[in-house]
C-alpha cells in the first residue's frame, strides 16, 4: 500500500491563485455583460432602417448685428451625414459639426447626437433668406428654415426734402424718403407740437389735423398760419425710429396794425404805444416821430415816405433810451413793438410812426398823441374816465364831422377833447346839482313834520 504524501506549501499557494482567478474571471465576465449586450443588440439593428426628421425647423426674425440659430434634429442617423446649405444658391455652409465655408460668423452645434444648430453671429442684411438642412439618404432628405433679418429705419437725406421758402398762395411738397425692413410708415408732424393745417381736397377751407401719413405732403396755396418747423418720423416696428426736421417758411410783406391810432394822456405820466407787425422774411422795424404819410397813394405808405409841412420837422428816428423804451415780442412772424414814452410832456405831442421792413415790402401805423389837461380844482377824473374820454375822441374821429373838418382840419384835432371833457364835466356837474337838491327838499321836508 503506498502512502500519499502531503501536498507541498508550493502546491497548495497554486491551487489559490487558481481558484482567485476563477473567481476574478467570474466578477469580469459579470460586470461586461451589459456591455457585450448593447453591442450585439446594435449589431443586430436591421440595416434598412432611413434616417428621418424630428420636426420642422423654426423660421426666425431678428434685427442686424444680433444672432440667430437654425435648429434641425434627426433620429436614426446612422452612418449617414448632416449637412447646412444656402438654399437660394445651393452653398455649402457645413457638414455635420465641420464648417466649410469661409464665413466666420457661421458655426454649427451638435448636441445629444441627433440636433444640429446653425449659428449666425452679427446677423447683415445679406444673411435674409432661407437655409436647407440636408441627409445624405437616398433619396436625398432635406428642410427648410428662414431669417428673416429686421433693419431699423433710416432717412434718405438725398431724397428728402431740405428746408424751403415759399411765397404765400403758391403751393409746395416737402417729401420724407426712408429705407428699413419691414418698409417703415412716415408720419408727419408739427415740431411745436400744434395741429397742422392742411387744405380739404377741392376746397380752399383748412382743417386741423394731428399728422399726416405719407413720404409726400402736400401742401397748396399755403398759408402764412401753415408755416413752421415740420417733424418727419419713420418707424417700423424695430427700435429706434428715425425723424428729420423741415423748416417751411411762407414770405409776405409786412402789414402793421396800431393798437390805437388816437391816444390821450396827462403830462407827466408814461405813455404805451403798441403796434402788431406780420412779416416774413424777418423784418426790420423802428419808430419815427413827426412828419407825416405822403396822402397820394398807398404804396407811398408802404415806401415809408414821409411829407414835410410848413411848420413840421422831418420825422425823427427814435431810439431805445432815458426817454423812449422800445421792446419787442417775437412770436412766429407775429412782432408785437412797443414804444413807451416817458414823463409825458407838451414836447410829446405828435404824430408816431411804426414801420416795418423786410425784402418784400415797407408798411407802417400812425397813432396821434394828445395831452389830456387836468385843471386844479376842477372835476376830479378817474383813469377809467379817462380811457372813456380818449374812446369817445377816437370814435368821434372816426366818424368825423365832414363840414367842419374841411373848414378847420387842424383845430378841430385840438378842439375836439377839450369838448367832450368839457361835456362829461358839465354831466358830472348835473349829477351832483340833483343830488344837491334832492338833499335839501329832504332836509326841509323834516324840519315841516318836526313843526
Amino acid at each position: 500500500m503506498l502512502l500519499r504524501r502531503p501536498p507541498t506549501m508550493e502546491t497548495v499557494c497554486m491551487q489559490i491563485v487558481f481558484v482567485l482567478l476563477l473567481l476574478i474571471v467570474h466578477r469580469l465576465d459579470g460586470s461586461l455583460s451589459p456591455a457585450l449586450q448593447d453591442l450585439n443588440q446594435s449589431q443586430q439593428l436591421p440595416v434598412d432602417l432611413e434616417p428621418e426628421f424630428e420636426g420642422t425647423i423654426q423660421n426666425i426674425s431678428s434685427p442686424t448685428g444680433r444672432e440667430a440659430i437654425l435648429t434641425c434634429s434627426v433620429k436614426n442617423l446612422g452612418r449617414y451625414k448632416v449637412g447646412w446649405l444656402r438654399a437660394s444658391d445651393q452653398t455649402v455652409l457645413a457638414l455635420q459639426g465641420r464648417v466649410v465655408t469661409q464665413n466666420s460668423r457661421i458655426s454649427v452645434v451638435h448636441e445629444d447626437f441627433r440636433t444640429w444648430r446653425l449659428r449666425i453671429r452679427q446677423l447683415r442684411e445679406t444673411d435674409r433668406g432661407c437655409y436647407m438642412c440636408q441627409i445624405n439618404a437616398s433619396p436625398m432628405k432635406k428642410q427648410i428654415g428662414c431669417i428673416d433679418v429686421q433693419v431699423p429705419p433710416d432717412i434718405v437725406n438725398d431724397e428728402s426734402s431740405a428746408d424751403i421758402a415759399v411765397q404765400e398762395g403758391e403751393d409746395a411738397t416737402i417729401v420724407c424718403k426712408a429705407t428699413g425692413h419691414p418698409t417703415p410708415r412716415v408720419t408727419w408732424k408739427r415740431e411745436d407740437g400744434e395741429y397742422m393745417l392742411l387744405r380739404k381736397p377741392q376746397s380752399r377751407e383748412l382743417i386741423r389735423v394731428e399728422a399726416y401719413n405719407g413720404t409726400h405732403l402736400h401742401l397748396p396755396k399755403l398759408e402764412r398760419r401753415q408755416m413752421g418747423a415740420y417733424l418727419c418720423i419713420a418707424s417700423n416696428d424695430v427700435p429706434p425710429a428715425v425723424s428729420k426736421r423741415v423748416s417751411l417758411s411762407v414770405h409776405f410783406a409786412p402789414s402793421v396794425r396800431p393798437t390805437s391810432q388816437l391816444l390821450g394822456a396827462p403830462l407827466g405820466s408814461d405813455v404805451q404805444l403798441e403796434c402788431t407787425v406780420e412779416a416774413s422774411p424777418m423784418p426790420v422795424s423802428y419808430w419815427l416821430k413827426g412828419g407825416r404819410v405822403l396822402p397820394n397813394s398807398f404804396a407811398s405808405a408802404s415806401n415809408g415816405n414821409f411829407a414835410e409841412q410848413p411848420g413840421l420837422s422831418r420825422p425823427e428816428m427814435l431810439l431805445d433810451g432815458p426817454k423812449y423804451g422800445i421792446t419787442e415780442d417775437r412770436h412766429g412772424f407775429r412782432t408785437n413793438m412797443r414804444l413807451v414814452v416817458r414823463s409825458f410832456s407838451p414836447g410829446d405831442v405828435g404824430t408816431y410812426h411804426c414801420v416795418s421792413t423786410n425784402s418784400l415790402g415797407r408798411a407802417d401805423g400812425t397813432m396821434r398823441l394828445y395831452e389830456i389837461k387836468i385843471h386844479p380844482g376842477g372835476v376830479q377824473t378817474t383813469d377809467d374816465q379817462l380811457n372813456i374820454i380818449g374812446g369817445l375822441a377816437e370814435a368821434a374821429r372816426g366818424r368825423g364831422n365832414s363840414a367842419i373838418s374841411s373848414l378847420h382840419p387842424n383845430r378841430t384835432h385840438h378842439c375836439l377833447p377839450m369838448v367832450l371833457l368839457l361835456i362829461v364835466s358839465l354831466a358830472l356837474g348835473t349829477i351832483r346839482t340833483v343830488i344837491s337838491a334832492s338833499s335839501d327838499s329832504n332836509s326841509q321836508q323834516g324840519r315841516t313834520g318836526n313843526r
